[in-house]
């Protein structure tokens, strides 16, 4: 089993290594937010049933289903990104066109890429901040003996997070619809401000609880 799985992410970064343009940096954040899922599974799976947890036990039972339910969302977000990615590819090679109206269906079409592109990672990003508030729980309540492991799990989904981010200004900036472009942007900003500081008080908590 474990050979096996060594072997399947081997193979996923020699892909990562190799000159084709997918996967990329959209693939590695999600990559990033999936192993910070499940990381929080892990420490959930690790105090449920024991006899000292049993005061947070229904809470982290409940975490545990959101947490292997975004590792799902965050592994299927890999082939999002390769999805999107290669929309925008295939639009900017379509023929320019000679008249007015190809040139402007041609456009049409690369900025309408250039928006899912945008809001692929967008969507990594908010899974990403949704594992940073689980991997928070499990810092607080979760067992001593692998508390070490909620700590790479927060930092491993704001890797995700800030990954991300990187993959949606860089469509952002191309879109000429504005208002939109601006609202994801915004949406974000505020993405990013809440999740740094859970990060940093997650990271806090667990340094201190390992002496």
């Amino acid at each position: 089993m474990a050979e096996a799985q060594a072997q399947a992410l081997g193979e996923f970064l020699d892909d990562l290594a190799s000159e084709r343009p997918t996967p990329g940096g959209g693939g590695a954040a999600a990559i990033s937010g999936a192993m910070g899922a499940a990381l929080v599974s892990m420490v959930c799976n690790l105090t449920i049933g024991k006899p000292k947890y049993v005061e947070v036990e229904g809470e982290l039972k409940e975490v545990l289903v959101r947490s292997e339910r975004l590792r799902g969302e965050l592994t299927k977000a890999i082939g999002d990104d390769v999805k999107a990615f290669d929309a925008v590819m295939g639009a900017y090679g379509l023929p320019k066109g000679e008249t007015d109206e190809g040139k402007a269906a041609r456009t049409a079409k690369i900025q309408a890429a250039l928006k899912e592109a945008t809001d692929v990672p967008l969507e990594c990003a908010r899974l990403c901040a949704e594992v940073i508030k689980l991997a928070e729980v499990t810092a607080e309540k979760g067992n001593l003996n692998v508390i070490s492991d909620a700590g790479v799990a927060v930092q491993s989904a704001y890797a995700g997070l800030m990954s991300a981010a990187l993959n949606v200004r860089v469509n952002a900036a191309s879109i000429k619809d504005r208002e939109f472009a601006d609202g994801r942007l915004s949406e974000l900003e505020a993405l990013l401000g809440e999740a740094g500081s859970t990060t940093l008080k997650t990271y806090d908590v667990v340094k201190s609880k390992l002496g």
